[in-house]
């Protein structure tokens, strides 16, 4: 999947550490397409064929972000996803300009549901940030309040 660069608003690249690395791609782009802000916004990045194998090489997910939700699905879809891995799995969200967060499975899966509910407004505050950066400085509708809970 290619983006127009003036299209793009603000894109992140999600990829996964290990030898099943491009099966877990393949779920989480699954896992993200039947979430409804971000159907149509992620695809999979791929490099073209190893010599001698079947198929291109699947390098991450990546996913366009901009208004009506996107980033907090995102980052709770991502949470959510990792949740329900049975093993110690790593993605790696990188964002415009090279900047990154990793999230691992143990991390998050010893969550309460109270610090999961901070850890996800924190990181949809850190892709929000990118994308207000993309479009401008224009606030995103569904940042998280610093108040709510």
């Amino acid at each position: 999947m290619t983006y127009r660069t003036e299209d793009a608003g603000a894109t992140v690249v999600l990829t996964v550490d290990g030898e099943a690395g491009a099966d877990e791609l393949r779920s989480l782009h699954a896992w993200l397409a039947d979430v409804d802000e971000l159907r149509g916004r992620a695809g999979l990045a791929e490099s073209p064929p190893v010599p001698g194998t079947l198929g291109p090489v699947v390098d991450g997910v990546l996913v366009l972000l901009g208004p009506g939700g996107a980033v907090t699905a995102l980052a709770t879809a991502v949470v959510a996803w990792i949740r329900h891995r049975h093993s110690d799995v790593i993605v790696k969200v990188t964002r415009r300009g090279g900047a990154s967060v990793e999230l691992t499975g143990k991390r998050v899966q010893s969550l309460s549901s109270a610090e999961l509910r901070e850890f996800v407004g924190l990181l949809s505050e850190q892709l929000d940030a990118d994308r207000q950066a993309a479009d401008g400085g224009r606030p995103h509708s569904d940042a998280p309040d610093a108040d709510a809970s």
